[in-house]
């Protein structure tokens, strides 16, 4: 008996709701048919959720790894240094506890490396400091710490927006973090891939609301993301960690998770990608207005952002000149630490085979038994004695 059946249309969507992937139907009317035989299934893959293999984010924690190998070499303790942690890995053993309780490289080496020094990137016109300090750590436990991180967060992005994007996202919130870093933190350098990461954190945040409408429990996700955004960044008030590389590269990711992570709405997919022949309801658009709203005011946020941090860092401004309070934002001060950033410096007198040494900061005196002592092992003695 001919009639009007309702069949089906099912489109195969990678999502990340909860149950992987997901099959969303599509009811459409059909012309009248002749047979009783059943309507067959039809599956399309979707292009917008389909599933990435993840291999930039994995590449970058490969290349950190290998530029923290070549900075132990180039570190080379025992030619440099009085003393070294880990003696039995030769030229890349690690510099003393009290110089560097992280387990890695002197500053001078980071320094020589590219780490970020405000004072090269204003006076010296060495700009490329803002990009090649995210590739530096200052130690083993930093490398580790951040790596975990990457792994945990890049790969997981990569695999639902691509390489491209999140490639990107990383590169460009890393630059955010190290120009906040750069106005506010001008006499000690800066090393990490932190600001980057936290930029990645921020992005997630900002995917998580700009397509809330695809996910299942939405609060749960939303309160498990800010609570975890909100240890890292108060962990950041300890000392000798740069909280506004943090700041800075959260608030650059968190923007351009806006523009680079929409996702278009369900509706408009299943009407892209429905059989020919088939009717379909009132045409749907294919992001909802709150999503180009926030498109548009982020994109302009952060490139104003970047623009004026950019002119004013150029321009040699502090912005602690401007903010009595902000440096407490990256360390507050105890009983039990100081967030004393003063540069180190020290008076040294060479005599015979015994080196004195003076540190200006708290003079404090030292002497060691060194015949002519290089500049290198100088700092290292220094570090030392005024920590």
């Amino acid at each position: 008996m001919a009639g009007n059946p309702q069949s089906e249309v099912l489109i195969r969507v990678h999502s990340k709701r909860a149950g992987g992937n997901m099959i969303h139907p599509v009811e459409v009317d059909t012309p009248p048919v002749q047979s009783p035989a059943p309507t067959p299934m039809v599956y399309r893959e979707i292009k917008h959720f389909k599933k990435w293999f993840p291999w930039l984010i994995p590449s970058f924690v490969v290349a950190n790894v290998v530029m923290f190998g070549i900075s132990m070499y180039v570190n080379n303790c025992p030619k440099n240094s009085v003393s070294c942690v880990a003696d039995f890995l030769g030229r890349f053993s690690f510099q003393p506890f009290k110089e560097n309780p992280l387990l890695g490289p002197s500053s001078s080496t980071l320094e020589k490396m590219g780490a970020l020094d405000v004072s090269k990137v204003v006076d010296g016109h060495q700009g490329w400091r803002l990009i090649s300090c995210i590739w530096l750590h200052g130690g083993l436990l930093h490398l580790l710490a951040n790596m975990l991180s990457l792994v945990v967060i890049g790969i997981r992005l990569e695999r639902e927006f691509g390489f491209v994007r999140i490639g990107l996202l990383y590169l460009i919130a890393g630059f955010g973090g190290s120009l906040l870093s750069a106005l506010f933190i001008q006499s000690n350098i800066s090393v990490g891939a932190s600001g980057a990461v936290f930029g990645l954190l921020g992005a997630m945040l900002s995917e998580l609301i700009t397509n809330w409408t695809i996910y299942a429990n939405k609060i749960a996700a939303l309160v498990t993301l800010v609570v975890i955004i909100a240890i890292n960044l108060a962990v950041g008030i300890l000392p000798h960690v740069d909280n506004f590389a943090h700041i800075g590269g959260f608030i650059s990711g968190f923007l351009l998770g806006f523009v680079f992570l929409i996702r278009p709405q369900f509706g408009w997919v299943s009407q892209r990608y429905a059989p020919p022949g088939y009717s379909t309801p009132l045409a749907k658009p294919k992001f909802k207005t709150y999503q180009c709203v926030l498109w548009i005011i982020s994109l302009l946020l952060l490139v104003a952002w970047l623009v004026a941090g950019l002119v004013q860092l150029l321009r040699g401004v502090d912005l602690n000149d401007h903010c009595s309070w902000c440096h407490y934002l990256s360390c507050v001060p105890t009983s039990r630490w100081s967030c004393n950033t003063q540069p180190i410096s020290c008076m040294s007198e060479q005599s015979g085979n015994q080196l004195s040494l003076t540190c200006s900061n708290n003079n404090r005196n030292g002497t060691y038994t060194l015949v002519n002592a290089t500049a290198s092992q100088i700092q290292g003695l220094c570090s030392q004695l005024c920590r």
